[in-house]
């Protein structure tokens, strides 16, 4: 098969593509061959040596592929050689074959196609579990959701608005209009606003409902901060880690010295709730998983979810890839073609 590398820590440069062995599909396992893979901002954490989870280098990193199943393993129940699928997968997505347990597989039909498919899991699993899970939210709600132009942030913005909720989100301005159009009612031009101060001027200094911040560090703390009474702060990354294309100790020390400290009694006293997300800590909850990527992909089907795809790019070229998300530019997903 052919897969991407990350052969060492370092900048886009460092992703090289391999031949290497087929893997074999063992107890309970599928092989899928992939037609596309997502790309996620864990995957550039990796390659900077900044994801702790992700095993050293050489790795090949991916956590979302669709296409073909073209091998079952053992005890396989529920696929069958030939069957469409949009799978989770704990790293090795960027390649032409990937095996992943079977339970982490969802049918997905012939009106969604594979880049669409690609699209859905990891984005749209974060902002379902973070939105409708942790933080309930309700269509009374105002909900902040940081970074509404990314992939995350469109899927989360999509479902706040099946709820009713209102919208605040931020994005550099030339993405209010594509984010309008998802359903954000208020767009805030993070890199010129003072976003406290606005969205304090928006709720009339009420502060929002819910928060979603994948920004870390100080960040952290302004969102907590603009919670109102019964407020959720999800907390689901740390984007603020790398800036750039190379590892900055200095940048990751600082960020993580501005983290927060959450004390219970002052949650207690200010009727606030905090919570952490990491998709990747969940493989193991699979029933779980797959009943809500189920049911993301009939949303999509049935026109409720439309994720926003911002470019596609050769699985040769992932490094092009990681420089167009580390640029901020996307509106959307990036996902690899295979």
């Amino acid at each position: 098969m052919r897969q991407i590398v990350i052969v060492r820590y370092g900048a886009p440069e460092v992703l090289e593509p391999r031949e290497t062995p087929d893997p074999i599909p063992g107890q309970g396992e599928i092989r899928i061959t992939v037609h596309a893979s997502g790309v996620n901002f864990a995957d550039v954490l990796a390659r900077l040596g900044l994801y702790p989870d992700a095993p050293k280098p050489p790795v090949t990193v991916g956590y979302e592929v669709s296409g073909l199943v073209d091998a079952v393993g053992p005890g396989v129940v529920t696929h069958r050689v030939g069957d469409r699928v949009v799978a989770l997968t704990h790293f090795g997505g960027y390649a032409d074959r990937v095996v992943t347990p079977e339970a982490l597989a969802v049918p997905i039909p012939d009106s969604i196609d594979d880049i669409v498919a690609a699209a859905i899991p990891v984005n749209y699993l974060t902002a379902l579990i973070a939105l409708y899970r942790l933080s309930n939210l309700a269509g009374a709600d105002v909900v902040l959701i940081h970074g509404a132009g990314g992939g995350v942030g469109i899927a989360a913005t999509q479902l706040a608005r099946l709820r009713g909720a209102t919208i605040i989100g931020t994005a550099s301005s030339s993405k209010h209009d594509a984010i309008r159009a998802q359903g954000v009612d208020h767009a805030i031009d993070y890199r010129q606003a003072d976003v406290t101060a606005e969205v304090r001027r928006l709720t009339k200094g009420r502060g929002v409902d819910v928060v979603l911040d994948p920004i870390g560090g100080r960040s952290f703390t302004d969102s907590y901060r603009l919670l109102a009474p019964l407020g959720r702060l999800v907390m689901y990354g740390v984007s603020s880690i790398a800036p750039g294309e190379r590892r900055s100790w200095w940048r990751a020390l600082t960020t993580l010295a501005r983290m927060p400290a959450f004390r219970p009694l002052s949650l207690m006293n200010g009727n606030r709730g905090v919570f952490g997300l990491n998709l990747g800590h969940l493989w193991d909850e699979r029933g779980q998983l797959a009943d809500a990527m189920t049911q993301l992909v009939a949303d999509v089907a049935a026109g409720r979810l439309r994720p926003v795809v911002a470019r596609t790019y050769p699985l040769d070229r992932a490094a092009d890839a990681h420089r167009f998300i580390q640029s901020r530019s996307n509106i959307g997903k990036v996902v690899l073609t295979v």
